[in-house]
């Protein structure tokens, strides 16, 4: 089978919303769908990936998801049509993918989403992206990111912001922005995301799709990761659907498997059994949740007693400091990078040329530095205080976002830092508990708000409870009609 050019008469010259979603050999399919067409002989990967780059020319210049232009190693990708195709049965063998510009590849050059730095391919590919690729994923580029991945929109202060296919004119979330916006749009069913506050979560959120944070220690942890005297951060990936998100944990554990945690196995739709779920709609800061985002997490606890689970209210399962504990933790990273990036980061490290955000969380953790200790030993408690708090539920149900998706500019770090880091507590207000806590949670698509832009819910699970998040998420798929890009009118 030949690669069809695709008709997008969708796409006008100046469209406030897009999406690539057409009668390609793409059409609709989710990565599964596809891996499956590979694997039958339907099409070959090359014409996957043919098809693929025929999206990403249509998309990238609305939404710019893509860190520089598709590399030159894509033809030979066609033209051997990969190596995936032809040995290792992964369990996506062929299917293109992006892997987030903060992870190493190697031949890929690696910039942190930061102008401090002058990018360099990399010689090496990182622990995880080796266990992601093994899964036959074949990465045609690097995805883009806020500097660091410290904020909550991807929107560099040295370049183009990168835009959310649903309305052009809003955030696609962060940290791993350039992937939601990809899978989003159509180019791509499957991405690679990290997360260490809500940065699978809350683009998964902003973009309508599936994003699953696991638990610490699920995946291979990279090397930064380990240095962290809490390791707050996880791989994952973004996708369209439930059953990818699943499939691909499935196909992780194939290649490694933390033996102190419980298999999730594959995990193919919902579970019969009744749980009991907690229901959270404010977070711990302050800030009241808002309208529209509150009525997705209360019509999502509705309708799953509806299904037969119990869903009561409980308190926010960590002590009230936590929200200034984290908020220390984050500026302490920032010190970190601009005090030892030529080590840290790579050697051409310069730090005149870090963004707002970056320099105000350094200089407010410098002002708090002796608060440290204290901070670590209660965000080492938390822990043990969900531990103790979920042994009576199965998930939690929560927003995963104070309020709806910003405009463009709302979160830029050329804000004033004071201004910025107050909107951003507001915004990012549940998703960091999972991080210091190590625990699963999950981001699902509920609603449209009045903007015609995703909202989404957040269940958080037990330590090991992927299994568990997995099942209600298909059953949420299953029975929710889910809002789908593709069947949303195009504004102009």
């Amino acid at each position: 089978m030949t690669a069809q050019n695709p008709s997008h008469s969708h796409l006008q010259p100046h469209p406030q919303s897009l999406h690539t979603f057409s009668d390609d050999l793409l059409g609709r399919h989710d990565a599964t769908a596809l891996a499956e067409l590979i694997h039958n002989g339907d099409v070959s990967a090359g014409e996957v990936l043919q098809a693929t780059l025929a999206r990403t020319q249509l998309a990238e210049p609305f939404i710019h998801g893509l860190v520089g232009p598709i590399p030159d190693g894509c033809e030979d990708m066609i033209t051997h049509e990969t190596s995936a195709e032809k040995t290792a049965p992964g369990i996506f063998s062929g299917v293109p993918t992006v892997i987030k510009d903060n992870t190493e590849v190697k031949g890929f050059s690696t910039s942190h989403g930061t102008a401090a730095i002058d990018a360099h391919p990399a010689g090496t590919t990182s622990p995880f992206a080796r266990q992601l690729l093994a899964q036959g994923l074949v990465c045609f580029g690097k995805s883009t990111l806020p500097e660091f991945g410290f904020n909550a929109t991807t929107e560099p202060a040295h370049g183009i912001p990168t835009r959310n296919p649903w309305h052009l004119q809003y955030s696609t979330g962060a940290s791993s922005g350039g992937s939601a916006a990809l899978v989003a749009a159509g180019v791509i069913p499957i991405a690679h995301a990290n997360d260490g506050g809500g940065s699978i979560r809350i683009p998964a959120a902003c973009c309508g799709l599936v994003g699953l944070k696991p638990t610490r220690g699920r995946l291979i942890d990279n090397d930064a990761a380990k240095t962290l005297p809490i390791n707050i951060v996880s791989d994952g990936v973004v996708t369209r659907t439930v059953r990818d998100t699943a499939n691909f944990y499935h196909g992780a554990e194939r290649f490694f498997r933390n033996p102190k945690l419980p298999a999730i196995g594959k995990v193919e739709r919902p579970a019969t059994r009744s749980l009991r779920i907690g229901l959270v709609t404010d977070s711990i800061n302050g800030h009241a949740t808002d309208s529209q985002t509150r009525a997705a997490v209360e019509n999502t606890a509705q309708l799953l007693e509806k299904l037969g689970h119990k869903v009561e209210p409980v308190g926010v399962p960590v002590a009230s400091s936590f929200p200034d504990d984290f908020a220390l933790y984050w500026g302490m990273l920032a010190f970190g990078v601009r005090a030892n990036g030529k080590r840290l980061v790579h050697p051409s490290f310069d730090k005149s040329r870090l963004d707002g955000l970056t320099l105000g969380l350094d200089k407010a953790f410098r002002r708090q530095f002796y608060k440290l200790p204290a901070a670590l030993w209660r965000l080492h408690r938390s822990y043990q205080d969900y531990a103790r708090a979920m042994a009576s539920y199965d998930a939690i149900l929560t927003p995963v976002l104070g309020h709806t998706t910003p405009e463009i500019g709302y979160l830029s770090p050329t804000v004033d830092f004071d201004t910025l880091f107050e909107r951003l507590t507001q915004y990012v207000s549940f998703t960091p508990l999972a991080n210091a806590t190590g625990a699963p949670a999950i981001s699902l698509p509920a609603s449209l708000n009045s903007q015609g832009l995703p909202v989404s819910i957040q269940l958080m699970g037990k330590h090991g409870g992927e299994q568990t998040l997995l099942e209600l998420a298909f059953l949420l798929e299953e029975t929710m009609n889910w809002p789908r890009i593709d069947s949303q009118p195009i504004r102009s």
